[in-house]
């Protein structure tokens, strides 16, 4: 892998850590991370990034440039093809990849938390080599299979089942509602009852070839926004899934599916920080350029205290977001925190996409200027692993504890 056999030969590795606030004050292998993908971003996706979200087009050449340089994998282990970095590395790369294009930043996202996450932490040897490696250097793509049409934000309410049969394997039945990667994946972390009396307990995880019979896609949907990543259906109709095909062990589905999503929201934040950061460019640079009153319109006060506003909401939520892919690279509890950060990275995309509009006026809400992409793309980031709604109970619940 590109990237990290160019760390390795160039940087040593980081061994103490402390509190980063600025890009100038990260280690010297994120600042090259950092330089990298902000060149890529420029270079690949920005420049394609509206035609893909026009023509609801798969990136599938900056998915395989995204491989090439290793952030497709960028925190698997160097075991399994990985460039085994750490989730800061992970977090500054996907505001990077995302401030380009979203689209394709979800992708990467749900490659590097939602399937390669789980794989990675409770695969076995085999199914690592088989079920991760080819992942986590781009060659294949991997989606997640939790959401249902009946019970959005309940996790443990999977109606999917699994019922295990004579020869080991297991029958799957059931159908999972709106999966990023869907129609590109050749492989879904699956949850399935295995036993209902256990409720959540009674959840488990299965690694399903998406090529097997009685599996099948619903069709693509038309989205607000990220309309450059295929979302749809996974539909699973007796469905024979191998016994060695199991995620860690039986009743292990819901314990794997709130650790991944704990970790995958600090990818989401990184895709919210992008597109709040790719707001304000297009703001800034437009307030510099655009004259009224016989000058600049950066110097009303109204444009600079909307510019300010923006740039403290991103900045905040970028520090929350170091913070806990900080407590997750030591190993440290950080639920509320990644919860922190989801939240109020997504809250900044969304304003700071309203108040880009603002800026241009009626140049934002024409298709000729980014603007209007952003503030599509934004709105997603409130909504999937876990929605505003859902952090706030996280974060709460968090905070009752550290009283108790």
């Amino acid at each position: 892998m590109l990237l990290s056999r160019f760390l390795r030969s160039s940087v040593p590795r980081v061994a103490s850590r402390r509190c980063y606030t600025s890009y100038d004050s990260l280690p010297e292998e994120h600042q090259m991370i950092y330089s990298m993908c902000r060149n890529f971003a420029d270079t690949e996706l920005a420049p394609n990034a509206s035609t893909w979200d026009k023509n609801h087009a798969y990136p599938s050449s900056a998915v395989s440039q995204l491989g090439d340089l290793g952030l497709m994998g960028i925190s698997v282990e160097s075991d399994y093809g990985g460039a085994g970095l750490d989730y800061l590395a992970y977090a500054i790369a996907m505001e990077e990849v995302s401030r380009g294009c979203a689209s394709t930043g979800v992708i990467m996202s749900v490659q590097n938390s939602l399937y390669g996450g789980p794989v990675q932490k409770f695969g076995t040897h085999e199914q690592k080599e088989k079920y991760l490696t080819p992942f986590a250097t781009g060659s294949s793509i991997g989606c997640f299979g939790l959401s249902e049409p009946g019970n959005g934000s309940d996790a443990g309410a999977a109606s999917t089942t699994a019922v295990k049969n004579g020869d080991g394997t297991y029958t799957l039945n059931g159908t999972k509602a709106w999966i990023t990667n869907a129609h590109d994946a050749s492989v879904a972390v699956v949850f399935a009852t295995t036993d209902k009396s256990l409720k959540h307990k009674g959840i488990s995880a299965f690694l399903v070839d998406t090529g097997s019979d009685g599996f099948s896609l619903g069709e693509k949907e038309d989205k607000l926004g990220i309309r450059a990543s295929s979302t749809g259906n996974l539909i699973m109709e007796d469905v024979i899934v191998p016994g060695e095909n199991l995620l860690g062990e039986e009743g292990m589905g819901f314990k794997i599916a709130m650790m991944t999503l704990d970790a995958g929201r600090i990818g989401i934040a990184g895709q919210a920080l992008g597109i709040a950061s790719a707001s304000i460019d297009c703001a800034v640079k437009y307030a510099l350029d655009r004259n009224a009153f016989g000058s600049p319109i950066s110097k009303l006060q109204s444009i600079q205290n909307m510019i300010s506003k923006m740039s403290v909401a991103r900045d905040s939520a970028r520090l929350l977001t170091w913070r806990a892919a900080e407590l997750k690279d030591r190993g440290m509890p950080y639920t509320k925190e990644a919860a922190m950060a989801k939240l109020a990275a997504s809250e900044a995309a969304t304003m700071c996409s309203h108040q880009a509009i603002q800026v241009l006026g009626g140049m934002g809400f024409v298709t000729d200027m980014p603007a209007e992409r952003h503030y599509r793309d934004a709105r997603i980031t409130e909504i999937y692993e876990g929605t505003s709604e859902v952090q706030h109970l996280v974060i709460a619940g968090n905070v009752f504890k550290e009283y108790q």
